[in-house]
């Protein structure tokens, strides 16, 4: 079976969520409590590959932090992987990563979606 791991905020339902989720489904996944231990950059720049999309898409937008300090701004992608970095909670959540790929839980079909393709 692939590897699995979350990225993960206790705090947060949906995280709370997909975890349950995982774990209903026979999965044990690494937790990486990203607040507490922040992705390096490089570990950042593979989870947006895996997750196919631009940094700036991994971006929580309604955070404080966000609409203080960046909201407007044309960052580059390693410019939005230094903020993500600098700023853990700037990152969405949760992300589940399954071996090469990995989805943001929001909806929690990306989720489900996931575990289906075992």
């Amino acid at each position: 079976m692939a590897d699995w791991t979350i990225y993960h905020n206790p705090r947060c339902s949906k995280s709370r969520e997909a975890l349950t989720l995982l774990k209903e489904n026979g999965i044990t996944p690494k937790v990486v409590e990203y607040l507490k231990d922040a992705p390096t950059r490089k570990e950042l720049e593979l989870l947006v590959m895996q997750l196919g999309i631009p940094a700036s898409e991994l971006v929580r937008k309604n955070e404080p932090l966000f609409k203080e300090k960046y909201k407007g701004l044309q960052l580059n992608e390693h410019e939005w992987i230094r903020v993500m970095h600098e700023n853990p909670q700037l990152m969405e959540r949760p992300v589940v990563v399954k071996g090469h790929k990995a989805v943001i839980g929001r909806p929690m079909d990306n989720v489900q979606d996931l575990i289906d393709k075992k």
